[in-house]
């Protein structure tokens, strides 16, 4: 399932075509993704402008003029492709969907901007789905209401986790999965984050704050790499594992700095570290980690 720094590779690829500009036709091509599409969704969305393009989370969010907000999750497969203006044509080649692994058949959704850009939305495998809320009522709905920070900007803090961790018995991995604790984290950076930490995925959440409540000097140092490690990976445009490319079609190449994460086995890479990377199931989850220098 695409991460953040995949959303927001999506999300920074589409603005430029999105925001300012007028639906002039939406087509709706199935009855629906994993969830049914909103009622009369291609309707509703005909001549409406994108006055802003957002992500909460996983979640894209397109604010429309009309008070509503457009909101998109990409489930295991979905992707955003861009046809700029003078190239609609290749909307019915088949060449340029399979050079870049994607078929007409799952292009389930498909905007046809006033700037004469066509984004098409792709998903073979349907996990992903469409919504659309009222902007006054997004962060009380379902989706948002109990989500936890971003691990970007300046809400994410060792003072803000250490309350979240306190009582918490559960190993770091888990807990820093919790999207009611930090929003978007996967399990990709998850693993990176700790090891660039050095911190062991199995240790409990609450060994990281002191008695009186602090954040202790290794909750502070997790804290700086996990914002370090997602704002790398969104300059890098993510990272490209089966089904992900970012909206022009092209590769993120964040994989290719991968410290533990599908290592099972490699030597770990850590400066005067001699041990070996290994594989954990938790939660139904692979863990990649170093037992030689995560403590």
């Amino acid at each position: 399932m695409p991460e953040l720094p995949e959303v927001e590779t999506v999300r920074s690829g589409l603005a430029p075509f999105m925001e300012g500009e007028t639906i002039e036709k939406a087509e709706v091509r199935r009855p629906n993704l994993r969830f049914d599409f909103p009622h009369l969704m291609a309707e509703r969305l005909k001549g409406r402008e994108i006055t802003s393009l957002g992500r909460r989370s996983k979640y894209l969010l397109a604010d429309l003029d009309d008070g509503q907000v457009l909101v998109i999750h990409l489930g295991m497969s979905g992707s955003f492709r861009v046809i700029e203006k003078g190239e609609a044509h290749l909307i019915a080649d088949e060449a340029f969907h399979i050079e870049r692994g994607k078929r007409p058949k799952h292009d389930h959704v498909v905007l046809h901007m006033s700037n004469g850009a066509v984004i098409l939305y792709n998903d073979p495998r349907r996990f992903g789905f469409f919504d659309l809320i009222a902007r006054s009522e997004l962060a009380d709905h379902a989706y948002f209401a109990k989500m936890g920070v971003e691990p970007v900007g300046n809400e994410l803090s060792a003072d803000h986790l250490a309350p979240l961790f306190a009582s918490r018995k559960a190993p770091l991995k888990a807990v820093l999965l919790d999207q009611h604790v930090i929003a978007g984290l996967g399990n990709i950076y998850v693993c990176e984050a700790l090891h660039r930490s050095g911190l062991d995925p199995r240790k409990p959440a609450r060994e990281l704050v002191t008695k009186s409540g602090k954040p202790s000097k290794k909750l502070e140092l997790l804290t700086d790499e996990i914002r370090a490690t997602i704002a790398e990976a969104i300059k890098a445009g993510g990272s490209t594992l089966k089904d992900h490319t970012k909206a022009d079609g092209t590769l993120g190449y964040f994989q290719h700095s991968f410290k533990t994460y599908d290592r099972e086995g490699e030597p770990c890479n850590k400066e005067g570290c001699k041990g070996s990377i290994e594989r954990i199931v938790q939660s139904g989850r692979s863990t990649f980690f170093c037992s030689s220098c995560q403590k």
